[in-house]
Order: C-alpha cells, then structure tokens, then sequence
C-alpha cells in the first residue's frame, strides 16, 4: 500500500458494503454509458514517493515566475516587492486558513486581523466604513455596483473603457442575470470622455465606475465625474490601485461613494492568477446595505478591549432574498497578509513604494521612447504602467523579449483591437536600472 493512497480493497469494501453498493460502478450507473470511461487510465507505471516527488518537481519546473525572468507585466497583477516576514506571520498555524470566521464570537486574534485590516482600507481609501474583503477586485466592483442599484432604486450602472477589461467582462456576466444594464462610456487619449459621459448620465444611472489609475496606467481626473455623478443623484464608484494611495489623494477626498480594488499589490504574491482580494469600503451611512460583513470593536464581560462580527446581512442570518450578497468564505489569508503588509510597510513605507514606482516607470518610458523607434500610445500623466506602440507586432516583441529573460509588456489588441501594435509595460519598485537599461537595449534591437 502507498502512503499517498490509503484505501485497501478491504477499506473499499467496508465502504460500499456501508452504503448498499456491491461494486463501485454502481455509483456512477446515472451517467450515459458514452460518457463514462470505457477501459483504465492512461497511466504510467506505480512511483514510490520519492520518485513521484522528483517526477512531479520535474513538471513544475517547467512553469517560469517572476524569480526567473525580468517582469514588465503589470495590466491587473503585480510584481511588487513582499517583505520577508509577511509570509512568515502568515503562515503561522493559529492564522493559517484561508476560512473566514461566521459565528460572531469565534478567534479574537482572527477577527482582530480582521477589524486591523478594515481599518487601514478605511485609512487608505479616505471611506468610513470597510468589509472584511471579497474574492477579488472585480466581484468587488460587481458588489459595489448592485449597491449601488439597491440603494438608488435604479437599474443602470455606467463603466469607462478605461477599466479593466476583466472587470467589465465580470460585471456584465452578473448584470446579465439582475436585469440591470451596463452602459460603457467611451475614451479619448486613455482617459474617460467627460462629454461621452455628460451624455448618457441621467436620472436613471445607480452608479457610475471609474478606475484610477486606470488600466493603461494613466490618472483619471475625477472631479468632473464626481459632479456629473451625483448632479444625478447617482454613486461614484472609483476603482482604484492600492499602492497609488501612497501619494495620491484618496479616493474619499475626491467625494467617491464606494471604493473597490484588488488588493493582490498588498503582500500577496503573484500565483497563476489567484487567489487574490478585494477590497470594499463605503460611507457610514451605506453599512447596513454593504455586502460581506464588519468586524466590530467592543468590550467583554470584564471590560476588556474584544472583537466581534458586527454587520453580516447573508443568506445564513436573514432570508435569502434579503441578503446584501452571497459571499460566504473569502480568501481571510489573503486578507491577513495585505494587513501584515500595510503594517510592515507603514505610511511611509506605502509612500516610498510609491515614489519608486513612479520615478522608475517614468525613467523606462524615457529610455524606451528616447530614440523615437517606440512612441507613447497616449499624453497623460501615469503612475507605474504606460502604453507605447511601435511598428512592430507585439506577440513578435514579447517573444523577443522571453528569450533574453524578460516578461514584456500587456498586448493591448486582447481587449482593445484599435490599439494593434499596443504594448502595456509596468515598472515597479521591484525593476532596478540595470533591469530597465536592458529591456531598452533589447528593445532596440528587435527587428
């Protein structure tokens, strides 16, 4: 018998006996025979543990990251730097599950955590009120969204083209199925058409979204978008990059009812694309209709300082049909470690994070666009990403770039096939001038 496969012929008897069954293809005798495997696995021969260790270290070996090559990959997932002792508290045995607590008196340190990280979203964002994170930026933005609708009693929600494509496509599959429209306003040079905008806000808009920076990496003015919004008697909902609220005024400051993110750039690495968080903070007047729940502060018995789940309205406590969402677990490790992380990082340590981010990315667009053979895509100020095109293919680019150790740029024609020979480069305060250096020599270079 091997360690990783427990089950004898005896056990599995013992089983089927347990439950009536005499063979064990009788449990699958509901589905068509033309779906079930006819004849065994295609396997090769039985491994002993080690051997299946080193076989299967061989595959994984075959994946490249961010320790491997040279990352200017941004557009939604970032390569920024984790301090050492983020994974290291995190994985501590008393916080490490992915599992967010339910019942309200359940793990002081967990919901302290908790009640920590909610506080620093509210310092971050400018909000009153914050819940104890989402799956990921976009369900985020979908839950702000419905919010939105319920609060206003109207069912239209208006999205610049600026926002990430992935978050579009998320918010018009769950719209698709409340009735509610989705109106998508379009740019001019990277940025949101205020005029576009001016002309499809009515009385009938819940909410209007708008990322920044947004996803070509360029700062939206939100001020016109702000009074458009709510001369309505709409909701801003403003998508934003958390590590950017280390210099740039938040979101709270520039009068946004709801701030959504993902919060992957707080502490959490880059993983084949999760798990990641999303974060959600509000006005204090919009708690009770916020989705997910709040971890509160309070006093026991004996007065001491203790934390409970204050706010949950979910389908497990009120009728399905009241509940503000169906978020049950959320990725709480996640969470925990965007907390560790601002934390670790502090005010001033988020800020300088920020400087370097943008210092570097402007240092790389100079050097890349210095000899006129790449342009910049659009005239705008930027924070970490910037868009350049050139009169080569972009696939042929990257995979120039691949073979001297480099992950290029996002290749715009994806999501926005106007933009064909576009290429979305990051720079983090990851990248040193050496790394940027490269990538401008490599780039001038490729034919």
């Amino acid at each position: 018998m091997h360690r990783y496969i427990p089950n004898t012929k005896a056990d599995k008897k013992e089983m089927l006996d347990y439950i009536g069954v005499y063979d064990i293809k009788d449990l699958f005798e509901d589905i068509p025979k033309e779906l079930q495997l006819d004849g065994k696995l295609d396997l090769k021969n039985p491994l002993s543990e080690i051997e299946l260790i080193k076989h299967m270290e061989g595959i994984a070996s075959k994946n490249k990251s961010v320790d491997d090559f040279i990352c200017f990959l941004g557009a939604g997932a970032y390569d920024h730097y984790i301090p050492s002792v983020v994974k290291h508290l995190a994985k501590r045995s008393e916080f490490f599950t992915a599992y967010t607590p339910y019942q309200p008196e359940i793990s002081q340190g967990t919901l302290q955590v908790i009640f920590e990280y909610q506080t620093m979203i509210c310092n971050l964002t400018g909000m009153d009120i914050s819940n104890a994170s989402m799956y990921d930026g976009p369900t985020a933005c979908v839950e702000a969204s419905l919010m939105a609708c319920t609060n206003t009693k109207r069912k239209s929600i208006i999205v610049s083209k600026t926002v990430h494509p992935e978050v579009r496509k998320v918010l018009h599959t769950y719209m698709k199925f409340k009735d509610i429209e989705i109106v998508e306003v379009d740019m001019t040079d990277g940025v949101t058409d205020i005029e576009k905008l001016k002309s499809l806000v009515d009385k009938k808009t819940a909410g209007v979204i708008v990322q920044s920076p947004n996803f070509f990496g360029i700062i939206e003015d939100l001020t016109e978008v702000e009074k458009i919004t709510h001369e309505n008697k709409g909701m801003l909902i403003s998508y934003v990059d958390p590590i950017s609220l280390g210099i740039l005024k938040k979101p709270g400051e520039l009068g946004a009812d709801i701030v959504v993110g993902e919060g992957q750039s707080l502490g959490n690495p880059l993983n084949f694309g999760g798990p990641y968080l999303g974060f959600f903070a509000t006005r204090k007047k919009l708690a009770r209709k916020m989705p997910g729940r709040i971890v509160g502060e309070s006093v026991d018995l004996d007065g001491k300082r203790a934390f409970v789940l204050t706010l949950q309205a979910r389908e497990q406590h009120i009728r399905r049909y009241k509940a503000t969402s169906n978020i049950c677990s959320n990725q709480g490790l996640n969470a925990l470690m965007a907390a560790i992380y601002l934390i670790t990082m502090g005010k001033e340590g988020l800020k300088e994070v920020a400087i370097q981010c943008v210092q570097k990315s402007h240092y790389a667009f100079e050097e890349l666009t210095k000899n006129g053979k790449f342009k910049p895509l659009f005239n705008k100020p930027f924070f970490k990403e910037f868009a350049l095109t050139s009169e080569l293919d972009s696939e042929t680019v990257n995979k120039e770039l691949l073979k001297s150790g480099m992950i290029g740029g996002y290749e715009l024609e994806k999501d926005y096939p106007e933009f064909k020979k576009g290429l979305l480069f990051c720079v983090t305060e990851k990248r040193t001038k050496k790394e940027i250096q490269k990538l401008a020599r490599v780039l001038e270079v490729i034919e």
